[in-house]
């Protein structure tokens, strides 16, 4: 792969390409991938979507998308200091094609911003959820009128294969969803692979995948265009990430390490006392004990061990993907940039007391076995309705749910498989509370 490609400003559902010379330099096309994202309606809905704690009171906990602001700004920073040193060692963007440090820092800003905005309600049980109902609920009664792919991205619902249907989904009139260019969507892309085969390498690109069957012809024009390496044999399409794909992947990782473990603390699921000792191993090295010292508050405690964590750990990832660049560019480097961090004993220590403090606390689990529950029922409403409209034998309830859909998803004349995905997609859509809010409304528990 080579970064003049990677680099594409050609816009998803363009003809043509754009040049990086002939851009406005007041305002880059990366800049506008960013602007379109965050003036989405997906974007907007992760305001009320579980980061870690479902449905919190609190104003410390984050939500999706305080989390993926976060998220979008450790990422900037990612991209700026590795695009300074790849236009070091490659000067020929800069001078050939007018490239800047702050284009790297553009494009996996906007798809550090965009990593979640296909996660449905209720956090990761929310995708489990989903699939778990064509898995073993109601939906497994469509499994032999689907191919095997196509049944597998409904039982393996995965909110990053959303996130790009999302944002690359043509709609009468509206070519190429939110016309991002393709070097931000192919950054985007975590897994660029289909749903089946599932894990078939220890490949980081390979444990999960990252999009549906309904826009694999669209990514495949994707990766061409940024030349992405292919990967794998057979008839399963796999390709190799976007190199900007692990400075995205780290800026999530950093922000859920550090701040997810800092909403425990604050919620009191994590002494304080506990949570310093393993922030300051982390920041040891660059710490200044005198200014630690004179802060009187576990806030201001808290907050300085915070920055100190994510600018030690946002270095040392620009240092791995330095090092490790040609084996990025060709395929070769299977890990996630952390995995090769010098502080990985710290970050398992700071995730392992999170999982056990946090992520299984009571609130977290009793929360999600209701989101379980209320997105099967929604579900079952709208799948037999969808169907049986399609069959000519909707009843009369049916077709007064199908009245409180969305237009574009009380489409019946495509497949079974766009049908049943599309439920799920608009599903996924709902914000927490939408969801339990509609859920009452099915259940005649409010009106």
């Amino acid at each position: 792969m080579n970064w003049e490609q990677l680099l594409s400003l050609k816009r998803h559902g363009d003809t043509h390409k754009r040049l990086r010379k002939e851009q406005d330099e007041t305002r880059l096309g990366f800049d506008v991938d960013y602007d379109r994202i965050i003036f989405s309606s997906a974007f907007r809905s992760l305001q009320d979507k579980t980061q870690v704690i479902p449905l919190s009171k609190t104003d410390f906990v984050h939500t999706r998308l305080t989390h993926s602001l976060e998220v979008s700004v450790v990422g900037r920073s990612l991209g700026r200091i590795a695009g300074k040193k790849i236009l070091e060692k490659h000067p020929y963007l800069k001078e050939m094609h007018g490239y800047q440090f702050n284009d790297f820092g553009a494009i996996v800003a906007a798809a550090a911003l965009a990593h979640d905005i296909g996660n449905p309600p209720f956090g990761h049980s929310g995708e489990k959820a989903i699939g778990e109902y064509f898995k073993n609920g109601s939906g497994q009664q469509f499994k032999s009128r689907l191919t095997e792919k196509e049944y597998q991205d409904l039982v393996d619902f995965e909110g990053n294969a959303n996130g790009f249907k999302l944002m690359a989904e043509s709609r009468e009139g509206v070519s190429g969803g939110l016309r991002l260019s393709h070097a931000t969507l192919g950054a985007f892309m975590k897994y660029p692979k289909e749903s089946l085969p599932k894990k078939p390498t220890d490949h980081i690109a390979d444990k999960k995948f990252g999009f549906f069957q309904s826009e694999k012809t669209s990514f495949q024009s994707i990766a061409e265009d940024l030349g992405l390496l292919q990967r794998g044999s057979g008839e399963a399409i796999a390709y190799c990430r976007h190199p900007l794909t692990y400075l995205v992947e780290a800026a999530d990782d950093i922000c859920y390490t550090i701040i997810d473990f800092e909403d425990g603390i604050n919620l009191g699921l994590i002494s304080e006392d506990f949570a310093l000792e393993y922030l300051i191993k982390l920041v040891k090295d660059t710490i200044n004990t005198k200014k630690y010292n004179a802060l009187a508050y576990k806030e201001d405690r808290l907050s300085y061990l915070r920055a100190l964590a994510i600018n030690t750990l946002i270095n040392d990832a620009v240092r791995v993907f330095m090092e490790n660049e040609d084996k990025i560019l060709n395929g070769m480097f299977a890990v996630s940039l952390l995995d090769k961090s010098i502080y990985t004993a710290q970050i398992d220590d700071i995730i392992a007391l999170s999982v056990d403090k946090v992520y299984q606390s009571q609130e977290v689990i009793e929360k999600e076995i209701a989101g379980y529950k209320v997105i099967s029922d929604i579900l079952d409403v709208y799948t037999e309705a969808l169907v049986r409209e399609k069959n000519s034998d909707a009843s009369n309830y049916n077709k007064l749910m199908l009245r409180t859909l969305p237009e574009f998803y009380r489409r019946t004349n495509v497949s079974l498989y766009q049908i049943l995905l599309n439920t799920c997609c608009y599903v996924a859509s709902l914000s927490d509370g939408a969801a339990i809010l509609l859920h009452k409304k099915i259940k005649g528990i409010e009106i």
